[in-house]
C-alpha cells in the first residue's frame, strides 16, 4: 500500500477548496466539493479494506510517512496511520461528504466560499487524526479552528457572531495553553539529550520531574477539554450548535469534538502517565457531574438543537470517564463510543436540520403527530433516538457497555453512577420522541410543507442507518481494527512510566 495516500487524503481538499475561490458557478462548486469529499471516502474505504484483510488485530502504524520540513528546529511532516486513526479518518470523510449534501439546497450566499471553508476545515481534522509530530498536529488543530469559525458566523443564524466569536476565544484560549505544553517539553528533552523534535515517539519517555509533568499535562488537558467539551468548559457548545449551519453542527459534533477525546488518548495520556494517573480522580467526579449535569438541562430544553447539544456533553463525558480508567476493555469502550456518538449526533443534527428546512423552527412544542405525516422521515428519526439512548443491538450500546465493564473493574463505584446517567438520558430522549413523533399533530406538522423524505435526504441517511445497526449487531468490525493500537497505548503509558 502507498504511504503517499495520507499525504493526498491531508493535502487534497486544501488545494480542492484554492480552487473553489476563484470558481464562480455554484452548481460547480458543490459538485467540486462533493467529488473531492467523495474521493477522500473512497481512499478511505481502500485503506480500510488493506487495513481488515491484512492488519486486523496488529498494532504499530501500518502507513508512515516522515520526511524533514523544518529541520532547523526539529519539524518534520509526520503522518501515521494506525486501526484508531484508519475509524476517524474514515468517519470524517463521510460525515463531510454528507454536510455537502446537505448544504445543497440550504447554503444559497457565497456558495464557493462555503465549501471552501468546508475543505479547509477537513484538511485540519484530518491532519489531526494522522499527525505524529506535536508541531504538525498543532498546527492542524488550528487550521480547524478558523474555517468553524466563518461557519458559524457567516452562515449560522440567530446569534452566529456572539456563538461564533465565543467559540473561538474559548478555543484559541485553551489552545494556547497547550502550545504552552508542547513548547516546554520540547524544551526539556532538547537540553536533556540535544535532540531538539516535536516527534511524539521520541518524546513520550522524555525523564520530567513530577511537579513538572502536572503542569504540563494540565496543559495538553485545557486545550483537550475545551474541545470536548468537559465540564465546566463547554458553555460555549450549545450556542455553537445551535447557531450553527446544518453541515457546521454535524461537523462540530461529529467530529471536532472528538479530535478533543483523540488527543487525550493519543498524546496527553502516553506523554505523561503519572501526571494522568493522578488526575484521574478530577477526570471521574468532572465526567460523571457532567454526565447528570448536561442530562438535567437537556430536559428543559425547547429548541432540539440545544437539546442535542447537551446530550453530546453527557455522551463524551462516558467517553473521557472509559479514557481516564485506562485498561483496554474501557479503551475499546471509548475509541468505538467516539466513533458511535459521531454516526448517531451527526445523524440527529442533519435530521433537526431537515426539520428547520420545512417549518423554519426547531421548537419541540410545534412538532407532535410527526409520524403520521411523515412516517419515513419518523422511523429514521427514532431509530437514531434509540441509537442515542443506548437500545440494545444499535450501535451506542456496545461502546457504553464496554465503557462501563471496563470501569467497573477498578472502580466499581464510579461505574454505578455512570449507569444511573444512562438512566437520566433515557428520560429526554424519550421525551424528544414522544413529543415530535407522537400525539395530536402540532403547528407545524400540518404546514402543507411538511413533506416526507425526498430521494436526496434518504441517500443521505441510509448510510447512518445502516452503520448504526451494522455496528450494533456486529461490533467487531470496529473492535477488531482498534484492538492492537489499544494494547500499543497501555504499552506505551507502561514504558513512560517507567513501570
Amino acid at each position: 500500500m502507498y504511504p503517499g495516500l495520507l499525504i493526498y487524503i491531508v493535502i487534497l481538499p486544501a488545494l480542492a477548496a484554492v480552487l473553489l475561490l476563484f470558481e464562480k458557478n455554484d452548481r460547480v462548486c458543490r459538485a467540486l466539493a462533493l467529488i473531492v469529499t467523495g474521493v477522500e471516502l473512497g481512499v478511505g474505504s481502500v485503506l480500510f479494506y488493506f487495513f481488515v484483510t491484512r492488519h486486523a488485530g496488529t498494532g504499530g502504524w501500518f502507513l508512515v510517512v516522515d520526511f524533514p520540513w523544518v529541520d532547523r528546529f526539529g519539524m518534520r511532516f509526520s503522518l501515521g496511520m494506525d486501526g484508531i486513526s484508519l475509524l476517524l479518518v474514515n468517519l470524517s470523510a463521510l460525515l463531510f461528504m454528507l454536510s455537502v449534501a446537505v448544504s445543497w439546497r440550504s447554503i444559497k450566499t457565497r456558495v464557493p466560499l462555503f465549501h471552501a471553508m468546508l475543505l479547509v476545515l477537513e484538511t485540519g481534522v484530518m491532519g489531526v487524526f494522522l499527525s505524529t509530530d506535536l508541531f504538525l498536529f498543532y498546527l492542524s488543530w488550528e487550521v480547524m479552528l478558523i474555517p468553524m469559525f466563518f461557519l458559524i458566523g457567516v452562515w449560522g443564524h440567530g446569534r452566529r457572531i456572539y456563538s461564533a466569536v465565543k467559540f473561538l476565544i474559548f478555543t484559541v484560549t485553551g489552545s494556547l495553553f497547550m502550545l504552552i505544553s508542547i513548547i516546554g517539553l520540547y524544551v526539556i528533552h532538547g537540553s536533556q539529550t540535544g535532540d531538539y523534535t516535536f516527534a511524539m515517539s521520541r518524546l513520550t519517555g522524555t525523564q520530567i520531574s513530577f511537579p513538572v509533568s502536572v503542569l504540563l499535562f494540565s496543559g495538553f488537558m485545557l486545550g483537550f477539554a475545551v474541545k470536548v467539551p468537559i465540564f465546566p468548559l463547554h458553555t460555549w457548545l450549545p450556542d455553537a450548535h445551535t447557531d450553527a449551519p446544518t453541515a457546521g453542527s454535524v461537523i462540530l459534533a461529529g467530529l471536532l469534538l472528538k479530535t478533543g477525546t483523540y488527543g487525550i488518548l493519543r498524546f496527553a495520556f502516553p506523554l505523561f502517565p503519572q501526571a494522568a494517573s493522578a488526575f484521574m480522580p478530577v477526570l471521574f467526579t468532572v465526567g460523571i457531574i457532567g454526565i447528570f449535569y448536561a442530562s438535567w438541562i437537556a430536559f428543559a430544553q425547547t429548541d432540539m438543537k440545544r437539546l442535542v447539544a447537551y446530550s453530546s456533553v453527557s455522551h463524551l463525558a462516558y467517553v473521557v470517564i472509559g479514557i481516564a480508567a485506562w485498561n483496554e476493555v474501557s479503551l475499546a469502550g471509548s475509541v468505538l463510543q467516539m466513533v458511535n456518538h459521531g454516526i448517531t449526533t451527526a445523524a440527529l443534527f442533519i435530521m433537526i436540520g431537515m426539520l428547520d428546512e420545512r417549518a423554519h423552527t426547531r421548537d419541540i412544542a410545534s412538532f407532535g403527530g410527526l409520524w403520521g405525516k411523515a412516517p419515513a422521515f419518523s422511523a429514521f428519526f427514532l431509530l437514531f433516538i434509540l441509537s442515542s439512548l443506548g437500545l440494545p443491538g444499535l450501535n451506542n450500546f456496545t461502546g457504553e457497555f464496554l465503557i462501563l465493564v471496563g470501569l467497573f473493574r477498578s472502580h466499581p463505584l464510579m461505574a454505578a453512577a455512570a449507569f444511573a446517567g444512562l438512566v437520566a438520558g433515557l428520560i429526554y430522549l424519550l421525551r424528544l420522541a414522544q413529543d415530535v413523533l407522537f400525539g395530536p399533530q402540532g403547528p407545524s406538522v400540518q404546514e402543507p410543507g411538511m413533506t416526507d423524505l425526498s430521494a436526496r435526504e434518504l441517500a443521505v441517511l441510509v448510510p447512518l442507518a445502516i452503520l448504526v445497526v451494522l455496528i450494533g449487531v456486529h461490533p467487531a468490525i470496529v473492535l477488531n481494527q482498534i484492538q492492537g493500537p489499544v494494547r500499543d497505548l497501555m504499552g506505551i503509558a507502561v514504558r513512560s512510566a517507567g513501570l
